[in-house]
Order: C-alpha cells, then structure tokens, then sequence
C-alpha cells in the first residue's frame, strides 16, 4: 500500500507539473520560442549531468551509452527520438507562445488514441472493436475542425505524432531515463549552442540583453523538463498501467482549464464539439482497456 500510494504521489506531481508548464513558458513569451527550445536543451543536459552525478551514477550512463552506440539500430534510434523530441518540445514553446495552449491540450488528449494507431501499423497489433469506434471518435473530432476552419489543427495532430514516434523509438533502446535524457539533450546541444552562437553575432540572444528573473526561467528550464519525467518514471514503477493511464489526462485538463481560464483564449461551439468526440473516444478507449 505505501508503494501504491508512493506512485500515486509521484504521478500527480509529474502530471500536474506537465499540466502548468504552460504558464512557464508563457513567463518567456518576450523570448523567441526557437531560443528557449536551445536553452532547454543546453540546461536539460547541464541539470542531468549534475543528477548523475550527484548520484554516483555517471558510470550507469557510461556503460548504457556504449551499449546503444555498439549497433547501428540502437544508435540511429537514439539520434532519431533525439530529434523527434526535439520538435515535440519546439511545437509545445511556439504554440504557448502563440495563444493555442488549448489546442496543445487537444493533442496530448488524442496522444493514447495515437499510439494506439501506431501500435497497428508499427507493431501488427489488433484492435478491438470498442478501439476502432475511440479512434474513429477521434478523427470525427478532427474532422470537424477541418470542416469549420479548412484546414487541419496541425499543432493537434503534430504533437501527438511526434511523441508517438519518440515512444516507438524509446522501446528498442534499454536504457535507465536519465541516461536516456541526457543522451538526448546532448545529441541536440551542439545544434542548440550554435544556434546560440549564431544569434550572438547577428541579432543578439537575450542574454546580451536580459534582466536577472529571464536568466533564472531559462536556466531553470533543465529542472522544469526533467523533474516530471523522472517523477513518471518513478510513478510507472510502482503503480499498474491502467492507473497510470488515468493519470495521464490530468495535464491536458490543467492546460486546458489555463488556457481558456486564465489567457482567455476562445472555446467555440466547433472546438467543444471537436473536444466532445476526442473525450467520447477516450472514454470508449478507457472502458475497453478497463474490459480487458
């Protein structure tokens, strides 16, 4: 029972934290998305490393490095959910940044459905039949923004996409997830400092010109991404799947309440219908994974 209770704890300080990281990044709208997105890699990996170590547990890191870096498919994979998470995190800033925090919570509501999706095409996985009719609620959702707007809700569609991918990649690389973390700031680093290098010759990066309270946010960015990741790890050792899979919509609600409580932005009759669907869908979703 204490463990029980130890990872209910864990998971609602990781989702709840996923839920206000809205407000976070709203706190650095006067700084252009693309330079938080390198600030957060640059802090993620300075953050990790220091957690290693302060664990004794650079030489873990070590050695799961070199196992993933021995074949090809391991390698490639590891460099290919470094750049999926990369625009996964790239998408969330800009679309914060941009007033869409509801629609960023209408894609972490169709993320279960896609990887449902993915578990067909990807794994030869079989639906079942109250599955296919949650995936289907699902496009009807999206379908009627289509229909209302002309156009696809891509922030929606992408950040479910990408964190699908990341998730397929992540099941063929066996590593702990600090060293998968790290792993993956530091593949984008170099790209993320240059990117920084280049603004300081040419347009300027906002330390050059910051005050004090932007130089915190932006170092805390490290501790922000990975303190919720390592809560959820911790969270999926010690309570069943289906627990945690009722967790995970408590951050797309927060984000949802945020957005349209506090920064106003609109909920229409098209987006509350869209929102009706993709809820419906996941209710099936839950109850099919209750049956089983």
């Amino acid at each position: 029972m204490d463990n029980y209770r130890l990872g209910i704890f864990y998971g609602l300080g990781a989702y709840l934290l996923w839920g206000v990281l809205p407000i976070y990044w709203k706190l650095l709208q006067h700084v252009e998305a693309m330079e938080i997105l390198a600030n957060r890699f640059l802090w993620s990996a300075v953050f990790v490393f220091l957690l290693l170590l302060a664990t004794g547990k650079l030489n873990i890191f070590m050695q799961e490095t070199k196992a993933i870096f021995s074949t090809k498919k391991t390698a490639c994979c590891m460099v290919l959910a470094a750049i999926m998470i990369s625009f996964n995190w790239g998408i969330f800033i800009w679309a914060v940044e941009a007033g869409r925090i509801v629609e960023t919570s209408m894609g972490y509501y169709i993320s279960p459905l896609m990887n449902v999706l993915f578990g067909v095409v990807f794994l030869r996985e079989r639906l079942a039949k109250l599955q296919i009719a949650a995936v289907s609620c699902a496009a009807v959702g999206i379908g009627v923004i289509i229909v209302h707007n002309g156009g696809l809700p891509w922030v929606a569609l992408t950040l479910p996409l990408t964190f699908a991918f990341y998730g397929l990649l992540k099941k063929i690389i066996i590593a702990q997830p600090m060293t998968s973390i790290l792993l993956e700031t530091l593949l984008i680093s170099p790209l993320a400092a240059g990117y920084l290098y280049y603004l300081s010759i040419n347009e300027g990066t906002v330390y050059q010109s910051c005050d004090m309270n932007t130089l915190l946010l932006l170092a805390g960015a490290g501790a922000v991404t990975a303190t919720p990741m390592l809560l959820f790890t911790a969270c999926a050792r010690k309570l069943p799947l289906n627990i945690v899979g009722f967790l995970q919509y408590i951050s797309p609600s927060i984000s949802l309440m945020i957005g349209v409580l506090i920064y106003g932005e609109p909920f229409t009759g098209t987006t509350a219908t869209a929102f009706g669907c993709i809820w419906a869908g996941l209710a099936l979703f839950i109850w099919s994974q209750i049956r089983r």
